[in-house]
């Protein structure tokens, strides 16, 4: 078993290396950016970073339902790993997409809806933490917690995907799938940007296995956080 698992994560390091070498020199620059469209490079990382941000919300918030369904510490465990990991990848992509508007824009912050509601999800997770911080007592703790993140199950797809789209104007360039809902991309584009979505959302599901073992250790010694 040790071995498979070994075999895995080489597997999963390979593909992702393969996916960073297919962003910076397979995949042909995208047309209307600036310096040759060579800044649209920056896509093929911000957007599996956000995803990925939304997966772990999302996931948190399915963890939370079932703890307090079930009361099972690791349930807990889990949301909180994903919380963490989400923020880590939020800030993966509103930093990447800063510097992306630092180059198309000229400025880092430019109030654009995307990016308002990226920063407004990262603080709505953050005082999850910041909740769980400032309750001493474990079930108390777990139970608030699971609370909020149940909330997050609504929050998060409304500041991910329906205020952006509501939104009186945005700089962003289209979507992937258009309003006519017809997917217009450069085949090799397309191909980098699904395996690296896929890819990086692997890498979340590694980590976060690794995490929730690591909670499961410390619930074991005492240590619970």
């Amino acid at each position: 078993m040790h071995a498979v698992k070994t075999v895995l994560a080489w597997g999963l390091w390979l593909w992702i290396a393969l996916v960073i070498a297919g962003a910076l020199w397979w995949a042909p620059p995208l047309t209307g950016f600036v310096g040759g469209g060579e800044s649209s490079r920056i896509v093929f990382f911000h957007v599996p970073m956000a995803w990925n941000a939304f997966v772990a919300f999302i996931i948190a918030g399915v963890a939370s339902a079932m703890y307090l369904k079930g009361r099972a510490p690791r349930r807990d465990a889990a949301a909180k790993a994903a919380v963490e990991l989400g923020l880590v990848f939020g800030v993966l992509a509103t930093v990447s997409g800063s510097i992306w508007a630092r180059i198309e824009w000229g400025a880092f912050w430019n109030w654009d809806p995307r990016q308002t509601t990226i920063v407004l999800a990262l603080l709505f997770y953050a005082a999850y933490l910041a909740l769980r911080a400032a309750v001493a007592d474990h079930e108390t703790r777990r139970r608030l917690a699971a609370g909020y993140a149940v909330l997050g199950l609504v929050v998060a797809p409304f500041l991910f995907f329906i205020a952006p789209r509501i939104a009186a104007f945005s700089l962003h360039p289209e979507p992937v799938i258009n309003t006519e809902g017809e997917v217009k991309m450069d085949p090799a584009v397309l191909a980098v940007l699904v395996s690296g979505s896929t890819a990086f959302t692997a890498l979340f599901f590694w980590v976060h296995s690794l995490q929730c073992r690591l909670a499961a250790v410390a619930r074991r010694n005492g240590l619970e956080a």
